[in-house]
């Protein structure tokens, strides 16, 4: 899939995540986490990143992230959802691959 314009998904609430998704044409995938629990999860918040960029073939993207205490099925649903709005198109939740 290929990002066109930058986009946003997400609130600053609690438990939640807001993620910020932009093109970054031959620059690779560039991560900026902020959260409170860096220290401990922060590994694994980039790799469920990595995991959903993989998912729709994604290999150059600037993502960032400003973490609430979110869990990973929010974090992937709002960086879907992101991926998305920045692609201009919808996502197809019906497809066998989606989890």
């Amino acid at each position: 899939m290929t990002l066109k314009i930058p986009a946003i998904a997400g609130t600053l609430e609690s438990s939640d995540v807001q993620i910020a998704i932009a093109p970054n044409p031959g620059r690779g995938i560039e991560i900026d986490l902020e959260s409170d629990v860096k220290a401990q999860f922060g590994e694994a918040i980039e790799e469920t990143v990595r995991d959903v960029l993989a998912e729709f073939d994604i290999a150059d993207a600037s993502v960032r992230l400003l973490d609430k205490g979110a869990l990973d099925c929010v974090i992937r649903a709002r960086l879907r959802c992101a991926i998305c709005r920045s692609a201009e198109t919808p996502y197809d939740w019906t497809r066998e691959d989606a989890k």
